[in-house]
């Protein structure tokens, strides 16, 4: 009896089943197949901006241009070969590389696909032209990155491209995506979270001619948050123009909270390419044997020459291996072991101050062997040597301090006097980045302390410098610091001085000049030094790869300083 009841059950559970699909499929198919064929939900994506970039006075750097881009919704698929072929003859592009581009942009049967970029205002009244034929083109407004100056702070600023698998992998959780664009290199990249925009959609129902039936829901685009940069445009200009035919890089800072105030590197590159997809362009760029992408201020790595001279003379004084009595006779050379080291010069008998305004080599090769390589390492690490600076910057090298255990745990040799004497005058094994240069010059201009860089002022008027938690005391004496402020100047204002072409000037000008040697190749030449003397407002590095000499980096550092003299900047 049990059973029978069960079975009555399930008859009569399939029996009003199957009723209810007789009525769909039968009955009533006509009246939903006319609805399905009437009506369609469609996403029509909204874009906003990319966050603009300004400079320390607000002015624009970086901002954004309305372009337009067609789209396709591949909801009637019956009519997308027709729809290509129309977009082909308008856009002068053949049907083979639309349907390319139709097959790489597809992800799903509800989302446009983009078949073409940037095309001009002609061409999209022609295609809105189309449209009461082939409803299923849209086109679509979409803000696009204005690199305003081109060049200029192309390496700090950085670019924009399609996301890779690697960048995928590690940002995919913040709401990263397939065909995101975003930053690469620079500020671009670095403070890509803040300017990237957030994207909207509108959701509508459209008929089967594709004309709106009603909006079903609408979710706003947000633009990304503007960024106010520490960089003074106008001198950032002057930097530029002064390096453009040359290979190297140059630092301006503010020597007291490490605010940036221009940075250039050479060669470089325009943003503005990636924008316009120049696919051949790119190519030839990051292939290029001279490294066109590095930014070669904190992504270089050089031997240091004589402006590593200044923390051998710190850690001479600090622990008292020298006086300002204490003097050395440079010969033009001296033996150390078997080896003969060389001064570019014969200086006769030099004290420190004339040691720092003449450069004598042999002089620091002498105190450097008094002081030790291990207080040698020592002090150059208290001034940063040796590890990444601290920047708001993405792929900042760190640079190589030797030290005997190093050589003795890693390359198996023993550390020799020759050693302490190559490191004494910045060569070696030693390696330094042009900011890791700026900062130790920024100790002697403020006083003892050394500051961590940066380059972001503001996101969306809120300022996040917090610039006194940038700053560390080196706790130096202050006769030490006072007694190689005077060598600097002296390197300037006498007459000997290796940089004596900069005393001409009504702003005093304090500085060091180096020339680092190299194995292949014309030397590298450094200059670097802070102004005004007494008030410093500014540091200044020059550096020139394979430039030949310091001289010809201090004759860069007075054409940029007389153009900030003539510019009222001083």
């Amino acid at each position: 009896m049990r059973a029978k009841i069960v079975n009555g059950m399930l008859v009569f559970i399939f029996s009003v089943l199957g009723l209810g699909l007789l009525n769909l499929e039968i009955i009533h198919s006509r009246k939903f197949k006319e609805l399905s064929d009437r009506n369609c939900i469609r996403l029509l994506p909204q874009v906003g901006a990319r966050g603009r970039i300004l400079d320390r006075n607000s002015n624009v750097i970086v901002d954004n241009y309305l372009s337009y881009d067609v789209m396709i919704l591949p909801q009637d698929k019956d009519k997308i070969d027709k729809t290509l072929m129309s977009v082909s003859g308008v856009l002068g592009v053949s049907l083979n590389d639309l349907k390319d581009a139709f097959k790489d942009g597809y992800i799903a049967p509800f989302l446009p696909v983009m078949i073409a970029e940037n095309i001009d205002i002609k061409e999209v009244m022609a295609l809105e032209e189309l449209k009461s034929d082939l409803p299923n083109i849209v086109i679509q407004p979409h803000p696009q990155r204005a690199y305003l100056y081109n060049r200029l702070a192309s390496h700090l600023i950085g670019y924009l491209n399609e996301i890779d698998n690697w960048r995928l992998t590690k940002l995919a959780d913040y709401g990263y995506k397939i065909k995101d664009i975003v930053g690469y290199t620079g500020v671009e990249e670095q403070y890509d979270y803040y300017l990237r925009q957030e994207e909207g959609a509108l959701s509508i129902e459209v008929d089967r001619q594709g004309r709106l039936v009603r909006v079903l829901g609408f979710r706003p685009s947000r633009n990304g948050k503007d960024i106010q940069l520490t960089l003074d445009l106008k001198i950032q200009k002057i930097v530029e123009k002064n390096l453009e035919d040359k290979k190297g890089c140059v630092v301006v800072m503010d020597p007291y909270n490490g605010e940036i105030i221009a940075m250039a590197s050479r060669p470089n590159f325009n943003p503005s390419i990636f924008v316009k997809k120049s696919d051949s362009i790119i190519s030839n760029l990051l292939n290029h044997p001279d490294g066109i992408f590095i930014n070669r201020a904190i992504g270089g790595l050089y031997p240091a020459g004589s402006v590593f001279k200044l923390i051998v003379a710190t850690a001479a004084l600090e622990t008292g291996k020298i006086n300002l009595s204490t003097t050395f006779l440079c010969p033009g050379s001296i033996n150390i072991g078997k080896q003969e080291f060389s001064c570019w010069d014969t200086h006769n008998t030099q004290n420190l101050m004339d040691a720092i305004t003449h450069s004598c080599n042999v002089f620091f090769y002498r105190t450097g062997l008094l002081v030790g390589a291990q207080t040698l390492h020592d002090y150059a690490l208290k001034f940063g040597f040796g590890r990444n600076v601290s920047i708001d910057l993405p792929y900042g090298a760190g640079g190589f301090l030797p030290c005997p255990l190093w050589k003795r745990i890693y390359k198996f040799k023993n550390w020799f006097d020759g050693d302490t004497a190559n490191l004494s005058i910045g060569q070696g094994d030693l390696l330094v980045s042009p900011l890791q240069i700026t900062r130790m010059m920024g100790v002697f201009a403020n006083g003892g302390y050394l500051v961590n860089p940066y380059i972001v002022k503001s996101i969306d008027g809120k300022d996040i410098s917090g610039y006194k938690k940038r700053i560390t005391s080196l706790g130096l004496k202050s006769s030490t610091i006072e007694t190689i402020r005077k060598g600097l100047r002296n390197v300037v204002s006498s007459p000997t001085g290796t940089a004596n072409i900069l005393s001409s000037f009504s702003v005093s000008v304090a500085g060091k000049t180096g020339t680092a040697q190299v194995s292949r190749g014309q030397p590298h030449g450094w200059f670097v030094g802070f102004f005004p003397y007494k008030n410093p407002k500014f540091v200044l590095c020059v550096f020139l790869e394979h430039g030949g000499s310091g001289y010809h980096a201090t004759v860069l550092a007075k054409q940029i300083i007389e153009k900030m003299i003539q510019e009222g900047l001083l």
